[in-house]
């Protein structure tokens, strides 16, 4: 668990309510169902009509690792292809196919498959680098559309200002209802660009960092198997790919 994440979030909420009670105002003035609906509504038909559904979908699920990101132990990871290396040197590639069924990650399991397979070093590196760019651009999709969601919250937020204040416009023989009018087009604003600078472009910026650790440790996967494929020394593998996590 990331328990940076929540700091974050806490501290935005410190920053925003803390602000509000600093400042004397009421907590309950910045509850606006109205201007709510508007900011999130308005950016999530934006986002849709931006975004295809099964990235909206893929991105809804990546939200989770803001809390749970991907694991990637480097080193373990390189311990674990340093022994495949010296396995295959010492029985040969072949002896690789017993460790196949114990193998979950499904992208290792495909490398060593494909070693397994007798496949040349070239045919491992294009097979294995075609999953890599699939998957990295399947993801950084998703990403953009927290990106998205950032880039149109504080424009819909204007939006709402602006039917506050034509609500305003329309009542000023009834000053009794000027404040409701004023309080949303204020709100909406704070919603929309506070939605943006404080949530999704945060969490579309994480994502991409996740995204481009992720990428590197498959390319350090990858930059193993083909030492093993083309015969390299353990120890050669081992410095080498050490070098990722420098």
């Amino acid at each position: 668990m990331d328990a940076l994440s929540f700091v974050a979030i806490a501290l935005a909420l410190i920053a925003i309510f803390g602000g509000q009670a600093l400042e004397g105002g009421s907590m309950r003035s910045l509850l606006q169902p109205a201007a709510f609906l508007i900011v999130t509504a308005g950016t999530a038909a934006a986002v849709l009509l931006q975004h295809p559904l099964r990235t909206v979908v893929q991105a809804g699920r990546m939200l989770r690792w803001m809390l749970w990101p991907p694991r990637t132990d480097t080193a373990r990871a390189v311990q674990q292809i340093v022994g495949w290396a010296q396995i295959a040197r010492r029985s040969g590639i072949l002896a690789l196919e017993s460790t196949i069924a114990e193998v979950t990650n499904v992208f290792v399991r495909n490398g060593l498959q494909l070693l397994v397979d007798g496949f040349e070093p070239q045919g491992i590196r294009e097979a294995l680098e075609v999953e890599i760019s699939t998957w990295e651009e399947r993801h950084r999709a998703a990403a953009r559309v927290w990106e998205g969601a950032g880039g149109y919250a504080p424009t819909i937020g204007i939006l709402g200002a602006v039917l506050g204040l034509i609500h305003v416009m329309e009542n000023l023989s009834d000053p009794t209802r000027l404040g409701a009018g004023i309080a949303v087009a204020f709100v909406a604003t704070i919603y929309g660009v506070g939605s943006a600078n404080l949530l999704f472009l945060p969490i579309a910026g994480k994502l991409r960092a996740l995204i481009e650790a992720e990428v590197r440790h498959r390319e350090m996967i990858l930059d193993g198997f083909i030492g093993i494929a083309s015969g390299e020394n353990p120890t050669l593998i081992e410095i080498r790919l050490t070098g990722y996590s420098a």
